[in-house]
């Protein structure tokens, strides 16, 4: 892991909640570790008005302003669908380490492999850390959790970009706000961002996935009694319902949050409709059951863009249908969801 105190974020073109979510995630939780984002199409706007949020942390719109700011890594801010490091990007990237920034990517491709990145970084002096580089696996699942002290609550979701590590995230700190011990699995790149440990499951082998969170959701069960993972795609998404699957049989959860974007649906490029809140409870609780009980225990809403009122009214759509709670965990935390953890696992 390459610690950062002060990073520039490259988000050319496409800072916002969802197209930018590594981006918007460290502004949100760490953003004394930001010391501006760079995306030309933004400059001089305001962060708090792309993102909601953010305070005065500056929209630049090149590198060379960036390195005014002293900023000691450049981030990659975006998950691209596939992700390919944009071409345009890369020549942003040998300048930045010829400026002696370390560079800090989640994307599929390894910098550290590419052969001038890589040369470049050796020169300078700095380092390369690909986020997404998998552990050599050591086995398959055993399905230790199946036997497990301790609880495990994971986050799924009807698609991609649902607020899956948000909500995990929002979670454990709630909950660590009225004195309860729980520890964050990261699974992706910004969870291990914001946590400096975890896996990017979705580049580890398909065989091995469900075993590598088996032990990061053991490890996390010696720090706390309580587990909460965070998912990856989706197990009715058409390319991301591996990563789902294998999360869920690997961390044999207690109980799961089902995530879901309000303002969608179809699944975005593939013209499939997301099924119903009632529909994905099942198939959620059906999945997992050949390998563990589990059940749904809450629904967490992503309602950005709307106004208070329509907010509100998809809640209590989502709970009328569901019978379970349901929250915005950003607009009004995570209370509902709590409770819920308290009644029926804790």
């Amino acid at each position: 892991m390459l610690d950062f105190s002060r990073s520039a974020i490259l988000a050319e073109g496409k800072l916002g909640l969802l197209t930018s979510k590594t981006a918007a995630c460290l502004v949100r939780y760490v953003p004394g570790k930001v010391s501006c984002i760079i995306d030309s199409t933004r400059r001089g706007r305001s962060i708090e008005d792309v993102l909601g949020f953010g305070g005065g942390i500056p929209i630049v719109g090149s590198l060379d302003e960036a390195l005014v700011l002293e900023p000691d890594s450049l981030i990659m801010g975006i998950a691209p669908r596939g992700g390919a490091l944009p071409d345009e990007w890369r020549q942003i990237v040998l300048d930045a380490i010829t400026g002696g920034l370390n560079i800090i990517s989640g994307l599929h491709t390894m910098l550290g492999e590419d052969p001038g990145i890589l040369e470049a970084a050796r020169k300078r002096g700095v380092e390369i850390w690909d986020i997404r580089r998998p552990p050599v696996p050591d086995g398959i699942s055993q399905g230790l959790l199946r036997n497990k002290t301790g609880k495990v609550v994971l986050t799924v979701g009807s698609d991609c970009r649902t607020g899956k590590m948000t909500v995990a995230y929002e979670l454990v700190r709630a909950l660590e706000s009225i004195g309860t011990a729980a520890t964050f699995v990261p699974t992706g790149q910004t969870g291990i961002l914001l946590e400096g440990w975890g896996v990017a499951v979705d580049r580890v082998p398909g065989d091995f996935m469900a075993r590598v969170v088996e032990d990061m959701t053991l490890k996390a069960l010696n720090k706390a009694g309580l587990a909460v993972v965070e998912g990856q795609g989706s197990i009715s998404h058409p390319s991301y319902s591996g990563v789902a699957l294998g999360i869920i049989h690997g961390c044999c959860p207690d109980g799961m949050i089902l995530c879901h974007d309000s303002s969608r649906s179809e699944i975005p490029g593939f013209a499939a409709a997301i099924p119903s809140l009632g529909e994905l409870i099942g198939m959620h609780e059906m999945i997992a059951a050949p390998v563990f009980r589990s059940r749904v225990i809450g629904i967490a809403l992503a309602t950005h863009g709307m106004s208070e009122a329509e907010a509100a009214a998809r809640v209590a759509e989502a709970e009328e249908e569901t019978g379970l709670p349901a929250t915005d965990v950003i607009r009004w935390g995570c209370g509902k969801l709590i409770r819920s953890l308290q009644e029926g696992l804790l």
